[in-house]
């Protein structure tokens, strides 16, 4: 069935509708006034003692083609416990006016059938069905209650739009994570055996000249970057499905920060680090996950950052938090970076030529800052630097677990 109108049959008011869209439709067709009114009266008769029944029904008015010849045809379906018959008054007349009219029900659902012949002198065909449809589905409410039926219906519309669209984009993003997750376990094992190859070809200094040294030295620079990049696709990927796992010990921060700004300052030597922490601040973290925190930090702060800058880390107390900041004097942020930086794969337009990256370290970041039931921030002034922040909750030295 080609179909014209749809109507849900709710409530009374919903009468007038079956009945004048009926009415219209037969005579959009072409049909006689006595037609008309006998094909409306009969979906009126039905369509009333469906409503006094239930409120789920559905009324579908539209054309089927059999060979050369049409019919028009209302169909109508509910879903209901009340055990109806074509017994029933409103289907007895309905019966009586149209020539086939037919009740199932399959599935707990009850569907009637009406059905009329139309003339061929009427012509129909795809051409002159296609501008019936058209004008229906663009026709002006009948009344106020109408307005307010079509208001709902495209309200219900777009949001079943939205939620397949976000159904559509949470399946992407699934399946992105997951080749992420299987790329990264692939690409690993080769880069291993790489940087394993370049090791043992180092350690032959003998056999091998300054020239070579060198060469496979910055092979096994590009080797590690290559592998923390790897390692980054795979906590994103753990991530996504809830898997990273924490170890979580008892912590004195200003100790464990200037370890490691000790050892990330071997990897910055164009930069100076310089590290201050109030005494007594514990923590309760994941060592290994928070040395990835400080990490993306300083890295990042020297990546914007002129060689020969300072690089600021201060650790205080904030109430019963302990909240640490990194700070630089490089190129700052605009404001509409600001908004974006710790989002997924997010890279600043500005930067995206000057400075390499795939946008994962403040991502990686803040998730796992909020896995320690903290929060992350940032301030900053485009030429002035930037500012990263970040808190988490303080703990008392004897503190257990």
């Amino acid at each position: 069935m080609t179909t014209i109108v749809e109507i849900s049959l709710e409530n009374e008011m919903d009468l007038v509708l079956a009945h004048k869209r009926s009415m219209k439709v037969a005579d959009k067709l072409g049909l006689t006034v006595a037609t008309q009114t006998t094909f409306a009266t009969a979906v009126s008769e039905v369509a009333r003692t469906v409503i006094e029944q239930t409120d789920n029904g559905c009324l579908l008015i539209g054309l089927e083609q059999y060979k050369q010849r049409y019919s028009l045809i209302a169909n109508v379906s509910f879903k209901s416990d009340v055990p109806f018959t074509a017994a029933d008054d409103g289907f007895y007349y309905a019966q009586k006016l149209l020539p086939e009219f037919q009740l199932t029900n399959a599935d707990d659902v009850t569907c009637i059938e009406m059905k009329i012949g139309l003339p061929r002198s009427l012509a129909l065909d795809a051409d002159k069905i296609s501008p019936l449809i058209a004008y229906f589905s663009s026709e002006m409410p009948l009344n106020p209650y109408d307005e307010i039926k079509q208001h709902n219906r495209n309200l219900n519309r777009i949001a079943g739009e939205q939620e397949e669209e976000l159904k559509q984009s949470r399946l992407i993003d699934a399946k992105k994570t997951e080749f992420m997750s299987t790329a990264s376990h692939e690409i690993k094992t080769p880069i291993t055996i790489i940087k394993a190859y370049t090791q043992m070809a180092s350690s032959m200094k003998e056999q091998c000249s300054e020239q070579v040294q060198g060469i496979l030295t910055k092979i096994n620079s590009q080797t590690d970057k290559l592998l923390s990049l790897v390692q980054q696709l795979l906590d994103i990927s753990r991530m996504e499905h809830g898997q990273l796992q924490y170890n979580m010990e008892l912590v004195e921060m200003g100790p464990f920060i200037k370890e490691m700004c000790a050892i990330i300052q071997q990897v910055l030597p164009n930069h100076q680090i310089i590290a201050d922490s109030e005494e007594s601040l514990w923590v309760h973290i994941d060592k290994i996950r928070m040395e990835q925190v400080f990490s993306n930090l300083l890295v990042n702060a020297a990546k914007y950052s002129k060689k020969g800058t300072v690089i600021h880390v201060r650790a205080a107390r904030a109430n019963n938090l302990v909240q640490v900041e990194v700070a630089d004097h490089g190129i700052g942020m605009s404001a509409e970076s600001m908004a974006s930086v710790f989002d997924k794969f997010y890279r600043d337009k500005d930067v995206l030529r000057t400075h390499a990256g795939l946008g994962m370290g403040l991502y990686i970041t803040s998730k796992i800052i909020t896995d320690h039931q903290g929060k992350i921030w940032a301030k900053s002034v485009e030429g002035g630097g930037s500012t990263f922040y970040f808190a988490i909750p303080a703990r008392s030295a004897a503190t257990n677990g």
